[in-house]
C-alpha cells in the first residue's frame, strides 16, 4: 500500500490504516513526511484532553472511565497512552494498558501505547504526530495519557487543549504538583480515589494553591472528586471538560492553539536543522575530527559549533 493509499484510509478511520499510520511514524520511516502533510490538512477538528499527574494516582482507570463516558455521548475516542521507553527496545515498556482492554472492541475507540524514548517533555515527536493521525481520521476527542513522571509532565500544554491533572490523597500529591510545575497548567483538576480518608482536606489545599495562582485568567480552574474505579464523578468530570471545550471556543482556542502551532514548527525547525547539519558533517567525515578537537581541548564546544554553522552558511552562500 503506497503511502497515499494509506493517508486516505486512514481519512476513512480504518482502525489497521490507523495502527500501520502510527508504527510508522513510531519507526522514523523516511517517508513518513509525505503522509503526514496529507494528513495534517485534515486535522483540527478533535478535543485533545491531555490526562497528567503522579504515579499511582488513577490515571489509566480514570481515562477507561472517561472514554467509556465520552462513548455515551456517541463520542468517537482516540487513546494515545504515552509509557517509559524500554530501555532494550525503545519500545512502550508497559504496552497496551491491560485495564482498557476491553474498550478495544469497540469500534469507536482506538488506543494505542507510545514510548516516550528517553523525551525529556515525556512526548515524543511520534507521540505528536500520532494525535494528528487520530484527529484526522475523525476523532471527536483525543485522550492523552503521561507517563507522571513529576517535571516533564509539563510538556502536554504543547498538544493538549484541556489538561485534567489527576492528584489522590495521602500520596503527597500536593507537594509533588508544586515542585513539579504542573499546578499552572492545569484547567481542571481531579482528586481521584476521594474515598480515601483525607480527600475533602486534599480539595480545600489544591483550592487554596489555585487562588495563590489565580492572577488574571479567565478560566478559573476546577476541582472535581472521583472514585474512578467504581466511577463516581466521572460524569461530572466529563460535564467540567464540556465546559472547558466551550471556553476555548469563544476565542481562547484561537491564541492556544497559536502558542502550540509556534511551539510544534520551532521543534520541527531545530529538527531538521540539527539533521541537516549532522548529516553533512558525517557525509565530509569532519564529524570525528572535530569531537577528536573538542576530547583534545584545542577547542571548546561552543566555538567549533558557531565554526560549524559559520562554515555551512558561507558554502550556501557560495
Amino acid at each position: 500500500m503506497s503511502y497515499e493509499e494509506l493517508a486516505r484510509m486512514v481519512l476513512k478511520g480504518d482502525r489497521r490504516s490507523i495502527a500501520r499510520a502510527i508504527t510508522l511514524i513510531e519507526n522514523n520511516h523516511p517517508k513518513t513526511q509525505q503522509m503526514m502533510s496529507q494528513l495534517y490538512r485534515h486535522g483540527g477538528n478533535a478535543h485533545i484532553i491531555g490526562v497528567t499527574g503522579p504515579g499511582g494516582c488513577g490515571k489509566s482507570t480514570l481515562v477507561g472511565k472517561l472514554v467509556k463516558e465520552f462513548r455515551h455521548k456517541n463520542k468517537t475516542v482516540g487513546v494515545i497512552a504515552v509509557d517509559p521507553s524500554s530501555p532494550f527496545t525503545g519500545g512502550a515498556f508497559l504496552g497496551d494498558r491491560i485495564r482498557m482492554q476491553e474498550l478495544s472492541a469497540d469500534e469507536g475507540v482506538f488506543i494505542r501505547s507510545m514510548a516516550t524514548r528517553n523525551n525529556l517533555g515525556g512526548l515524543a515527536r511520534a507521540t505528536k504526530d500520532a494525535v494528528c493521525v487520530l484527529d484526522a481520521s475523525g476523532k471527536d476527542v483525543i485522550i492523552v495519557e503521561t507517563v507522571g513522571a513529576g517535571q516533564s509532565e509539563v510538556d502536554i500544554i504543547k498538544v493538549a487543549h484541556t489538561i485534567l491533572v489527576v492528584l489522590a490523597p495521602g500520596l503527597g500529591d500536593e507537594i509533588q504538583a508544586i515542585k513539579a510545575g504542573i499546578m499552572e497548567i492545569g484547567d481542571i483538576f481531579v482528586v481521584n480515589k476521594a474515598d480515601r480518608e483525607n480527600a475533602d482536606r486534599a480539595v480545600i489545599d489544591i483550592r487554596t494553591m489555585l487562588e495563590m495562582n489565580s492572577g488574571k485568567q479567565e478560566w478559573k480552574p476546577v476541582v472535581v472528586k472521583t472514585i474512578a474505579i467504581e466511577g463516581k464523578g466521572v460524569s461530572q468530570l466529563v460535564e467540567k471538560i464540556e465546559e472547558h471545550r466551550k471556553y476555548l471556543e469563544k476565542g481562547a482556542f484561537a491564541s492556544k492553539r497559536r502558542e502550540q502551532v509556534e511551539t510544534e514548527f520551532f521543534e520541527v525547525l531545530r529538527q531538521k536543522i540539527e539533521e541537516s547539519f549532522l548529516n553533512d558533517l558525517k557525509k565530509k567525515r569532519e564529524f570525528d575530527k572535530i569531537l577528536e578537537k573538542i576530547l583534545a581541548r584545542e577547542v571548546d564546544p561552543y566555538t567549533a559549533a558557531e565554526n560549524v554553522i559559520a562554515k555551512k552558511l558561507k558554502n550556501n552562500k557560495d
